[in-house]
């Protein structure tokens, strides 16, 4: 579909953003209240955890405190000390921790039925019915699940039973889950002990800090890297290929954002080889960015979309999407599941949807990209160790480097400043060398600013710790 062609969403925000309902008390938020962080509570009841619990992600090992309570865009841990959140439980609590209205609708499911398998509830036709509402384009056709890798793996089914092709091609540095063939997309073997399953292919994409082809003034050459990917397609692969495969912006790598041009040109190279295009957006979608897919802020319509994450705002409820063309192709993959459609996930996803609509949320998430842009705007002048800093909505990476040269990476730059603003009171996100934030898109302007102003402190401190101060 013609870039000129695809029809916007039907529905668009028609509220107001109000700071009022997420105030926090800058005097009092963050508030440390232990002699050191963790605190001796945190630490005694993840000694307890770690007795039995096995494969902990990297920013738990970093700094292992426990968190007992959230409330909009701030985390208390058992010790009482409180966080400014600029995570939101990696790119989940979009709307901040415990919104009312969420939370009611999901106890008031929990009270009335909590799983009817895949038989159809009232609150089920009400979530798809609003959900295709808001989506763009013709995305009509829905399965739910409760979990980003399912929605990845039914995805690829769905678009093998629709072409008849087997083959995927992916792209490096983009994470698509943790399950067989989700592993394959993204290369995750050397954390899973997994072989990659036969017919999936990756190639690179396109990176504006560390660009593979430029043209011959230094910048991007979206044009070369298609290039590749057709003589990629043909001497590689049976040219039995179903779909592309990719994230909008990828997120366990750090934040790194496509050149504007790369998905309009993808999407026509796509179509020109009757090739699918598959948008995991369970990072980037529902608001994260400024709008309810990533990939709208390039005009790009996807044949299959895959959603979670913030879906539910910490509800494990997921979806798949595909285009009306192709929405047969999923009655034949044995779709349904035992909880994706469950009413307290649906209850949740609506709830979300319908606060992100009542509140202005997207037009508040595209105001904080401007705010943290002017914020992060003179970073790689005034920090050494800063080579690139980039933002789409509230969706935010800083790249650290030894070089601004050579551009080598700086891990242990970037473990100190993440456990440094940790201390500090700031709840985030670490990628080795680079910082990734995702704060509620809920978050008043004064509780950015102070994050912010966290952030700056703990670079300047630990740049100037490694020699690398002015």
């Amino acid at each position: 579909m013609a870039v000129s062609e695809i029809p916007p969403s039907t529905s668009s925000s028609s509220g107001k953003y109000d700071p009022t309902p997420y105030a926090v008390d800058l005097d009092s938020v963050p508030s440390i209240q232990t002699e050191r962080l963790p605190g001796p509570k945190s630490v005694a009841l993840h000694d307890r955890a770690t007795k039995i619990i096995r494969g902990l992600s990297g920013q738990v090992r970093l700094f292992p405190v426990a968190f007992e309570s959230g409330n909009g865009c701030t985390l208390r841990d058992v010790d009482g000390n409180q966080y400014i959140d600029f995570s939101s439980g990696i790119y989940v609590t979009n709307l901040g921790h415990c919104h009312p209205k969420i939370s009611e609708a999901v106890a008031q499911a929990a009270r009335t039925l909590m799983n009817a398998h895949d038989f159809t509830t009232r609150v089920k036709v009400e979530l798809l019915e609003r959900l295709v509402s808001v989506l763009p384009g013709d995305l009509a056709g829905v399965q739910l699940y409760d979990s980003g890798t399912t929605a990845v793996e039914a995805a690829l089914r769905t678009c093998r039973a629709a072409t008849g092709k087997h083959e995927f091609v992916s792209c490096f540095g983009d994470f698509h889950g943790k399950s067989g063939h989700a592993v394959s997309l993204a290369r995750m073997n050397r954390f899973s002990g997994a072989t990659r399953t036969s017919g999936f292919y990756m190639v690179p994409r396109p990176d504006t800090y560390r660009p593979w082809w430029t043209r011959s003034d230094g910048s991007l050459d979206t044009e070369r890297y298609l290039e590749y990917y057709d003589t990629f397609l043909t001497e590689s692969t049976t040219g039995s290929v179903a779909a592309f495969v990719l994230e909008p912006i990828q997120g366990w790598a750090g934040s790194i954002m496509p050149p504007d041009d790369f998905f309009p040109k993808l999407r026509a190279f796509c179509d020109e080889r009757e090739i699918l295009l598959v948008a995991d957006e369970v990072l980037t979608g529902m608001g994260r960015t400024g709008r309810w897919l990533c990939t709208e802020h390039w005009d790009t319509l996807p044949d299959v979309v895959t959603i979670g994450k913030g879906f539910g705002n910490g509800f494990p409820v997921t979806a798949m999407v595909v285009r009306e063309p192709y929405a047969d192709a999923v009655d034949k993959i044995s779709a349904s599941t035992s909880y994706g459609g469950n009413p307290m996930a649906c209850a949740a996803a609506l709830a979300s949807i319908e606060v992100i609509e009542e509140e202005g949320l997207l037009e508040h998430a595209a105001h904080l990209e401007t705010l943290f842009d002017k914020r992060m705007a003179g970073w790689t002048q005034r920090f050494n160790i800063v080579g690139d800093t980039r933002v789409k909505g509230c969706l935010m990476g800083v790249e650290l480097v030894k070089d601004k040269q050579t551009k080598e990476p700086f891990d242990e730059a970037g473990r100190r400043i993440y456990q440094r603003a940790f201390s500090k009171g700031l709840a985030w996100i670490p990628a080795g060398h680079i910082l990734r934030m995702s704060p509620p898109i809920v978050m008043p302007d004064d509780v950015a600013h102070k994050a912010m102003d966290l952030i700056e402190e703990s670079l300047d401190e630990v740049q100037r710790e490694l020699g690398y101060g002015s």
